[in-house]
Protein backbone atom coordinates (compact mmCIF):
# COMPACT_ATOMS: atom_id res chain seq x y z
CA UNK A 1 0.00 0.00 0.00
CA UNK A 2 1.50 3.16 -1.16
CA UNK A 3 0.76 6.38 0.54
CA UNK A 4 0.82 9.60 -1.94
CA UNK A 5 1.00 13.08 0.69
CA UNK A 6 -1.17 15.83 -0.26
CA UNK A 7 0.28 19.38 -1.18
CA UNK A 8 -2.43 22.16 -1.35
CA UNK A 9 -1.90 25.14 -3.57
CA UNK A 10 -5.72 26.11 -2.86
CA UNK A 11 -6.70 28.38 -0.17
CA UNK A 12 -10.05 26.67 -0.21
CA UNK A 13 -8.85 23.39 0.85
CA UNK A 14 -10.86 21.81 3.65
CA UNK A 15 -7.11 20.59 4.70
CA UNK A 16 -6.12 24.17 5.75
CA UNK A 17 -2.79 22.07 7.37
CA UNK A 18 -2.22 21.30 4.16
CA UNK A 19 -2.47 24.36 2.16
CA UNK A 20 1.07 25.67 1.13
CA UNK A 21 1.35 29.01 -0.97
CA UNK A 22 4.41 29.61 -1.34
CA UNK A 23 7.42 27.56 -3.18
CA UNK A 24 9.66 27.24 0.27
CA UNK A 25 6.29 26.26 1.76
CA UNK A 26 5.33 23.13 -0.57
CA UNK A 27 8.93 21.99 -0.61
CA UNK A 28 8.66 22.18 3.28
CA UNK A 29 5.51 19.70 3.09
CA UNK A 30 6.35 17.63 0.91
CA UNK A 31 9.86 17.05 2.29
CA UNK A 32 8.18 15.87 5.78
CA UNK A 33 5.18 13.89 3.79
CA UNK A 34 8.08 11.72 2.22
CA UNK A 35 9.79 11.47 5.69
CA UNK A 36 6.70 10.17 6.93
CA UNK A 37 6.40 7.21 4.68
CA UNK A 38 5.09 9.08 1.59
CA UNK A 39 6.56 7.41 -2.03
CA UNK A 40 4.98 9.95 -3.57
CA UNK A 41 3.42 13.70 -3.65
CA UNK A 42 -0.12 14.82 -5.09
CA UNK A 43 -0.08 18.44 -5.71
CA UNK A 44 -3.24 20.30 -6.41
CA UNK A 45 -3.97 24.02 -7.45
CA UNK A 46 -7.84 23.54 -7.31
CA UNK A 47 -9.93 22.37 -4.91
CA UNK A 48 -11.83 19.39 -5.57
CA UNK A 49 -15.16 20.00 -3.07
CA UNK A 50 -18.01 21.48 -4.11
CA UNK A 51 -16.98 24.31 -1.34
CA UNK A 52 -14.10 25.24 -3.94
CA UNK A 53 -14.12 28.01 -6.02
CA UNK A 54 -13.75 27.45 -10.08
CA UNK A 55 -10.67 29.40 -11.37
CA UNK A 56 -9.81 30.05 -14.59
CA UNK A 57 -6.38 27.66 -16.13
CA UNK A 58 -4.16 30.81 -15.80
CA UNK A 59 -4.99 30.91 -12.18
CA UNK A 60 -5.04 27.55 -11.42
CA UNK A 61 -1.67 27.69 -13.05
CA UNK A 62 0.00 30.78 -11.20
CA UNK A 63 -0.69 28.81 -7.84
CA UNK A 64 1.18 25.88 -8.91
CA UNK A 65 3.98 27.66 -11.32
CA UNK A 66 7.02 26.90 -9.25
CA UNK A 67 6.31 25.03 -6.78
CA UNK A 68 5.68 22.00 -9.64
CA UNK A 69 9.47 22.38 -10.66
CA UNK A 70 10.47 22.45 -7.04
CA UNK A 71 8.73 19.40 -6.18
CA UNK A 72 9.46 17.91 -9.42
CA UNK A 73 13.31 18.01 -8.21
CA UNK A 74 12.91 16.90 -4.39
CA UNK A 75 10.68 14.05 -6.16
CA UNK A 76 13.43 12.74 -8.55
CA UNK A 77 16.11 12.79 -5.77
CA UNK A 78 13.99 10.81 -3.35
CA UNK A 79 12.86 8.42 -5.90
CA UNK A 80 9.58 9.61 -5.25
CA UNK A 81 6.40 9.60 -7.78
CA UNK A 82 4.60 13.09 -8.55
CA UNK A 83 1.13 13.42 -9.94
CA UNK A 84 -1.17 16.54 -10.33
CA UNK A 85 -4.50 16.92 -9.44
CA UNK A 86 -6.58 18.96 -11.76
CA UNK A 87 -9.47 19.07 -13.81
CA UNK A 88 -7.76 21.33 -16.41
CA UNK A 89 -6.17 19.34 -19.32
CA UNK A 90 -3.87 22.57 -19.82
CA UNK A 91 -2.83 22.57 -16.66
CA UNK A 92 -1.76 18.65 -16.38
CA UNK A 93 0.22 19.45 -19.70
CA UNK A 94 2.33 22.22 -18.26
CA UNK A 95 2.84 20.15 -15.60
CA UNK A 96 3.71 16.82 -17.15
CA UNK A 97 6.06 19.20 -19.04
CA UNK A 98 7.70 20.47 -15.95
CA UNK A 99 8.24 17.18 -14.33
CA UNK A 100 5.32 16.04 -12.82
CA UNK A 101 5.29 11.92 -13.15
CA UNK A 102 2.04 10.89 -12.79
CA UNK A 103 -1.75 11.96 -13.88
CA UNK A 104 -4.78 12.53 -11.51
CA UNK A 105 -7.11 12.97 -13.48
CA UNK A 106 -9.90 15.20 -11.08
CA UNK A 107 -12.43 15.26 -14.67
CA UNK A 108 -12.62 11.57 -14.52
CA UNK A 109 -11.43 11.37 -17.86
CA UNK A 110 -14.41 13.17 -19.49
CA UNK A 111 -12.70 15.93 -21.29
CA UNK A 112 -11.49 14.45 -24.43
CA UNK A 113 -8.32 16.35 -24.35
CA UNK A 114 -7.45 14.98 -20.76
CA UNK A 115 -8.41 11.69 -22.67
CA UNK A 116 -6.28 12.39 -25.62
CA UNK A 117 -3.24 13.89 -22.94
CA UNK A 118 -3.33 10.42 -21.05
CA UNK A 119 -2.78 8.80 -24.34
CA UNK A 120 -0.38 10.69 -25.26
CA UNK A 121 2.25 10.46 -22.43
CA UNK A 122 3.48 7.43 -20.83
CA UNK A 123 2.90 7.78 -17.64
CA UNK A 124 0.39 6.22 -14.85
CA UNK A 125 -2.97 7.99 -14.86
CA UNK A 126 -5.34 8.02 -11.89
CA UNK A 127 -8.84 7.69 -13.08
CA UNK A 128 -11.40 8.44 -10.63
CA UNK A 129 -15.28 7.61 -10.98
CA UNK A 130 -17.45 10.76 -11.21
CA UNK A 131 -21.01 11.78 -11.48
CA UNK A 132 -20.82 13.54 -14.64
CA UNK A 133 -18.77 16.18 -16.82
CA UNK A 134 -18.54 17.99 -13.34
CA UNK A 135 -17.83 16.08 -10.78
CA UNK A 136 -18.97 19.20 -8.29
CA UNK A 137 -22.50 19.11 -9.91
CA UNK A 138 -25.29 17.57 -7.60
CA UNK A 139 -26.11 14.06 -8.61
CA UNK A 140 -27.53 11.51 -7.08
CA UNK A 141 -26.47 7.42 -7.19
CA UNK A 142 -29.47 5.57 -7.57
CA UNK A 143 -29.38 1.80 -6.18
CA UNK A 144 -26.41 -0.16 -4.94
CA UNK A 145 -23.16 2.54 -5.55
CA UNK A 146 -21.09 -0.47 -5.86
CA UNK A 147 -22.99 -1.63 -8.80
CA UNK A 148 -23.11 2.11 -10.30
CA UNK A 149 -19.35 2.63 -9.88
CA UNK A 150 -18.49 -0.58 -11.66
CA UNK A 151 -21.12 0.00 -14.69
CA UNK A 152 -19.33 3.27 -14.83
CA UNK A 153 -15.78 2.31 -14.95
CA UNK A 154 -17.13 -0.88 -17.11
CA UNK A 155 -18.39 1.58 -19.90
CA UNK A 156 -15.44 3.88 -19.01
CA UNK A 157 -12.52 1.62 -19.62
CA UNK A 158 -14.30 0.25 -22.99
CA UNK A 159 -14.15 4.26 -24.17
CA UNK A 160 -10.84 5.23 -22.87
CA UNK A 161 -9.35 2.07 -24.35
CA UNK A 162 -10.88 2.86 -27.98
CA UNK A 163 -9.50 6.16 -27.78
CA UNK A 164 -6.00 4.84 -27.23
CA UNK A 165 -5.33 5.15 -23.48
CA UNK A 166 -2.84 2.11 -22.40
CA UNK A 167 -5.52 0.64 -20.11
CA UNK A 168 -1.70 -0.86 -18.19
CA UNK A 169 -1.36 2.36 -16.93
CA UNK A 170 -4.73 3.15 -15.48
CA UNK A 171 -5.53 3.07 -11.78
CA UNK A 172 -9.31 3.16 -10.27
CA UNK A 173 -10.65 5.64 -8.11
CA UNK A 174 -13.95 5.13 -6.22
CA UNK A 175 -14.74 8.69 -6.49
CA UNK A 176 -15.18 8.81 -2.77
CA UNK A 177 -12.81 11.96 -2.28
CA UNK A 178 -15.08 14.69 -4.26
CA UNK A 179 -18.55 12.83 -2.21
CA UNK A 180 -21.32 12.81 -2.90
CA UNK A 181 -21.42 16.27 -2.97
CA UNK A 182 -24.29 17.68 -1.65
CA UNK A 183 -25.07 15.15 1.08
CA UNK A 184 -25.24 15.39 4.54
CA UNK A 185 -22.39 13.48 6.21
CA UNK A 186 -24.45 10.21 7.65
CA UNK A 187 -25.30 9.94 3.89
CA UNK A 188 -21.91 10.25 3.06
CA UNK A 189 -20.37 7.75 5.85
CA UNK A 190 -22.94 5.07 4.90
CA UNK A 191 -21.94 5.66 1.08
CA UNK A 192 -18.32 5.34 1.51
CA UNK A 193 -18.46 2.31 4.18
CA UNK A 194 -20.42 0.74 1.34
CA UNK A 195 -17.82 1.30 -1.37
CA UNK A 196 -14.97 0.40 0.72
CA UNK A 197 -16.50 -2.92 2.43
CA UNK A 198 -16.64 -4.20 -1.89
CA UNK A 199 -13.69 -3.01 -3.15
CA UNK A 200 -13.07 -6.17 -4.39
CA UNK A 201 -15.73 -5.32 -7.05
CA UNK A 202 -13.55 -2.86 -8.31
CA UNK A 203 -10.39 -4.93 -8.05
CA UNK A 204 -12.41 -7.50 -10.78
CA UNK A 205 -10.90 -5.36 -13.45
CA UNK A 206 -7.59 -6.13 -12.84
CA UNK A 207 -6.17 -2.39 -12.24
CA UNK A 208 -4.57 -1.02 -9.07
CA UNK A 209 -7.12 0.84 -6.74
CA UNK A 210 -6.49 4.34 -5.75
CA UNK A 211 -8.07 5.80 -2.81
CA UNK A 212 -8.67 9.15 -1.14
CA UNK A 213 -7.90 8.26 2.77
CA UNK A 214 -9.51 9.64 5.67
CA UNK A 215 -7.94 12.46 7.30
CA UNK A 216 -10.42 13.93 9.83
CA UNK A 217 -10.27 12.56 13.49
CA UNK A 218 -13.74 11.53 14.10
CA UNK A 219 -14.92 8.29 15.10
CA UNK A 220 -16.63 7.46 11.79
CA UNK A 221 -13.73 8.55 10.07
CA UNK A 222 -11.23 6.68 12.05
CA UNK A 223 -13.84 3.53 11.09
CA UNK A 224 -13.71 4.20 7.49
CA UNK A 225 -9.60 4.49 7.49
CA UNK A 226 -9.61 1.35 8.89
CA UNK A 227 -12.34 -0.40 6.54
CA UNK A 228 -9.62 1.01 3.73
CA UNK A 229 -6.61 -0.24 4.78
CA UNK A 230 -8.25 -3.69 6.00
CA UNK A 231 -9.45 -3.79 2.16
CA UNK A 232 -6.16 -2.97 1.21
CA UNK A 233 -5.30 -0.86 -1.74
CA UNK A 234 -2.74 0.23 -4.23
CA UNK A 235 -2.17 3.96 -3.60
CA UNK A 236 -3.70 5.92 -0.64
CA UNK A 237 -3.96 9.40 -1.39
CA UNK A 238 -3.34 10.75 2.08
CA UNK A 239 -2.72 14.56 4.13
CA UNK A 240 -1.32 12.80 7.59
CA UNK A 241 0.40 9.31 6.29
CA UNK A 242 1.14 9.58 10.69
CA UNK A 243 -2.21 8.41 11.16
CA UNK A 244 -2.35 5.92 8.59
CA UNK A 245 0.81 4.25 9.17
CA UNK A 246 -0.37 4.57 13.00
CA UNK A 247 -4.12 3.16 12.40
CA UNK A 248 -1.80 0.10 10.18
CA UNK A 249 0.28 -0.65 13.05
CA UNK A 250 -2.45 -0.82 14.93
CA UNK A 251 -4.01 -3.60 13.09
CA UNK A 252 -1.58 -5.71 12.17
CA UNK A 253 -0.80 -5.95 15.78
CA UNK A 254 -4.15 -6.77 16.35
CA UNK A 255 -3.55 -9.16 13.70
CA UNK A 256 -0.58 -11.00 14.58
CA UNK A 257 -0.54 -14.00 16.44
Amino acid sequence: MRLHGVVNASPDSLADFSVATTVEGATIRAAELLDQGCVGIDLGGAGSTQFADRVDVEAEWRRIDGKIQALAELCEARGAQLSVDSWQPEIMRRALDCGATMINAADGLQNAEMVQLAAQRDVPVVAPFVWGADPKASRHVIGDPVEVICEWFERSLHRWESEGVDRSRLILDPGTGFGPPDWEWPDRYRYQKRVYENLDALRAFGLPVYLPLPWKKTVQHDELLEICIRAGFDYGRCHRPDRVLEAMARLNAVTEP
